[in-house]
């Protein structure tokens, strides 16, 4: 029987076996891979947070230094002025409060007026798209077909269409016996119809296909268990209908506050803000300011007063539609 032998000291400084080594480099390749996973979302990303900075951030910041100067690019000199320009918009002594407020009130007339008809109208028109018919997508197609033009094309064809003396609307009006000298406008509240009519009928089709793509996600065995338990159409449209597009509802408020908030073509093409400034909005407002009368810095502040404004009714919309416990 033979007795086990000593490693020489040539077999200890021999290289570790395969097997170790094949540890030691899956570890340094494990240490590798998590450091190129934590790296690969960011550059993913990168093109995004490049134009996002560039784009977004960074002229958020500029708007911010702006409203805090006496700014007229016109001029070199740029003084620094703190919150007199906020101030300002709040000083009924100003030059700045009062146009801005008009332009306040004017906003605030045509989206209490527009955000009902743009969240119904739309609704219900999905409501019927969404059924099976001959024509279904001709009559889509019909809908969204105004969504597609430019504000510009909207305002001056309206404004030939609802001219007080050679307009095609007040001929026909006066055709079927009704008064054909309604100065649409240039008189309120009739230039209030005009605008809040008009905007309807350009964005309802926008709105209604986001609600149809809502109407179509809601399972159709909801309808029929509604069915089975006696609901009648008014009953199954209340309780499955509604229910189902509260998401997309919320959505759809949302985005038509702010665009009703930043209402300006309609009213600088159609009505060049008449009569006086009172279809005047806040945007027009804060465009006349800035680009007009070379106040930047007053139509900076004016712009973030409007984006708070703004940011309180988005938190009262969030807060209306939030899922509720019962």
């Amino acid at each position: 029987m033979s007795t086990p032998t000593r490693p020489t000291e040539r077999e200890v400084a021999a290289p570790a076996p395969a097997a170790d080594r094949l540890q030691a480099s899956t570890a340094r390749r494990s240490r590798s891979g998590r450091r190129t996973s934590w790296a690969t979302p960011w550059l993913f990303l990168l093109p995004y947070l490049v134009l996002f900075g560039t784009f977004v951030l960074a002229p958020i910041v500029y708007g911010v230094w702006i409203s805090l100067h006496d700014y007229d690019y016109t001029l070199p000199g740029k003084p620094w002025v703190g919150l007199r320009n906020y101030t300002n918009l709040f000083d009924s002594e100003s030059v700045t409060a009062g146009p801005f407020w008009d332009g306040m009130k004017a906003t605030a007339i045509f989206t209490v007026f527009s955000v009902p008809l743009l969240l119904v109208v739309p609704l219900a028109v999905a409501v019927v798209m969404n059924q099976r018919f001959r024509g279904r997508n001709l009559f889509r197609a019909v809908y969204f077909a105004p969504y597609v033009l430019g504000v510009a094309v909207i305002g001056v064809l309206w404004r030939f269409l609802l001219d007080r003396n050679i307009g095609i609307v007040n001929h026909y009006l006066g055709v079927v016996g009704l008064p054909d000298d309604i100065p649409w406008l240039t008189s309120v509240p009739e230039a209030w119809v005009a605008l809040v009519g008009v905007t309807v009928w350009w964005t309802l089709g926008f709105n209604a296909v986001i609600y149809l793509a809502g109407l179509q996600d809601i399972p159709n065995e909801l309808y029929e268990a509604a069915k089975v338990d006696g609901a009648n159409a008014w009953q199954r449209f209340r309780n499955v209908t509604l229910p189902g597009l509260r998401p997309v509802t919320s959505f759809v408020t949302m985005v038509t506050i702010i665009a009703s908030v930043n209402m300006f073509g309609q009213s600088y093409l159609m009505t060049l803000g008449q009569p006086g400034t009172d279809t005047r909005t806040a945007i027009y407002a804060i465009t006349e300011t800035g680009l007009r009368n070379f106040r930047m810095g007053d139509a900076a502040a004016m712009s973030y007063v409007l984006t708070l404004v703004l940011m309180l009714l988005s938190l009262a919309v969030f807060w209306l539609f939030r899922e509720r416990k019962s």
